[in-house]
């Protein structure tokens, strides 16, 4: 969708410069992030972007370094309400927020998110872990929320994001923030969806991912 003045446009715009500002923040604290690609990221197309989750500060990062693939989120519903900011951009700028005792529904809102994303060759981010880990480590993949992107969005490829190090940052609940924090995101080569294998392919997403997280 081409950016416009007004509507998705001007939200997306907005968002972005709001991400590009919140680095900016955790560079006054000494913060460094490090991205590193293992090969090139695909260049058309939707792309769905897989990753490890430490703390809310893995989200800014990820807008702003993948801001021209139109990234959205599979989230829980209770952020859509009362993040100041964030649950607005939740509800609006394109991202679906489910239910998690509501799975038959969830799974119908995450297809159709993914044949909507699909259709405007825009990209997610989804974590599949459910929630943050605490202390870097990993906890086992949700599988049934993968799969559905995987059914809606069969020719998008598939990205593992392996995320170092931003749990220091909820280590005391983001108060006081760390000094000097170095957070690392490595982008793992992308893979294409083999509709015959999706566990095989998420065993792999998982291995790929962990490997990286506990070096």
């Amino acid at each position: 969708m081409a950016l416009t003045a007004f509507g998705y446009g001007a939200h997306k715009k907005s968002v972005d410069i709001l991400n590009y500002f919140i680095l900016r923040c955790l560079a006054l604290l000494g913060t460094r992030i490090t991205f590193e690609y293992e090969t090139p990221l695909p260049n058309q197309g939707s792309v769905i972007f897989v990753a490890n989750h430490q703390s809310t500060y893995d989200i800014p990062p990820l807008i702003w370094e993948l801001r021209g693939y139109h990234a959205k989120f599979v989230s829980k519903k209770e952020l859509g309400k009362g993040i100041p900011s964030v649950s607005f951009n939740l509800r609006h700028g394109g991202s679906v927020l489910i239910d998690r005792k509501k799975p038959k529904e969830a799974l119908e809102r995450i297809e159709s998110f993914g044949a909507r994303l699909s259709a405007k060759d825009h990209s997610v981010i989804i974590f599949p872990e459910g929630t943050r880990s605490r202390k870097g480590e990993m906890k086992k993949f949700h599988r049934s929320g993968l799969i559905a992107l995987f059914k809606s969005m069969p020719q998008a490829k598939v990205v593992p994001i392996s995320i170092k190090n931003s749990w220091k940052f909820a280590a005391q609940n983001y108060f006081p923030m760390p000094i000097a924090n170095r957070v690392f995101f490595k982008f793992h080569s992308p893979l294409s969806i083999d509709v015959s294998s999706y566990d095989d392919l998420i065993m792999h997403l998982e291995t790929t991912i962990r490997k990286e997280v506990e070096h």
